[in-house]
């Protein structure tokens, strides 16, 4: 009889390591909304073989974070009725997330918290977009650790993800960074203050300011009215 031996180390499934590469670099915006994601160039970029990018591009496509376009896939450009639906559902959401975290949370778990929210205030005075993204994904990633409902965490992270590559893209304008840093502080305060109905409420506000904020860096409230405006055409004088 062979004496107990130790578990072998299953390494993460090569079809995941890829799924979360390509899922990063959409949130940071590196894969841009409308870029082709073809099967064999996304393989070669990432030296592996063309299997594990398949399922990685299905899985991302079961989430809605890119649609298929014929032979390859693409990051699907949102319009104002996309981005209703998605703070429709983050607002049900994360609200509720953010109640377990107040009433749990103490003062050991709430520094990480705090400090992440001292980083962004330091990287907003200081213009530093980068920063800035940095620390606000941070304070994020501290929060939702703090939620013992797995299923919970997954789904706001999914819905969040269908717009953080554009976010990513407006968090150079000061006016932005203003609105998500007073909802930032609004949120830590009533975390640290253990209130879950003011912590619910605080994600609530900061969801529809940032929503509205986004809107308008974008321009998509001004797109969409002229995409909808009637055009003006003259017909000809021979024409029924």
């Amino acid at each position: 009889m062979v004496s107990l031996l130790e578990p072998v180390e299953r390494p993460v499934a090569l079809g995941g390591r890829v799924y979360q590469a390509l899922r990063a670099n959409i949130r940071n915006g590196k894969i841009a909304s409308g870029q082709p994601l073809q099967e064999v160039q996304l393989a070669a970029q990432l030296g592996v073989s063309r299997t594990p990018v398949r399922e990685a591009l299905t899985r991302l496509a079961s989430e809605g974070l890119v649609r298929s376009d014929g032979r390859s896939f693409v990051v699907p450009s949102l319009s104002l009725a996309d981005i209703d639906d998605i703070y429709e559902v983050r607002i049900l959401i994360e609200p509720e997330a953010l109640r377990h975290v107040a009433r749990l949370a103490g003062p050991a778990t709430c520094a990480p918290i705090m400090l992440a929210l001292e980083a962004s205030m330091a990287a907003h005075k200081a213009g530093d977009n980068d920063a800035f993204t940095e620390a606000n994904r941070r304070f994020r990633t501290t929060w939702l650790s703090l939620v013992p409902n797995s299923r919970l965490v997954h789904a706001a992270e999914m819905y969040a993800d269908h717009v953080q590559h554009l976010r990513v893209l407006t968090l150079d304008k000061a006016s932005v960074r203003a609105v998500v840093l007073r909802g930032l502080k609004r949120i830590a305060a009533a975390i640290g203050a253990g209130d879950e109905d003011a912590a619910a409420a605080a994600m609530r506000e900061h969801l529809t300011e940032a929503r509205n904020a986004f809107i308008a860096a974008v321009g998509l409230r001004e797109s969409n009215a002229a995409a909808s405006a009637p055009k003006n055409t003259k017909k000809k004088n021979n024409q029924v």
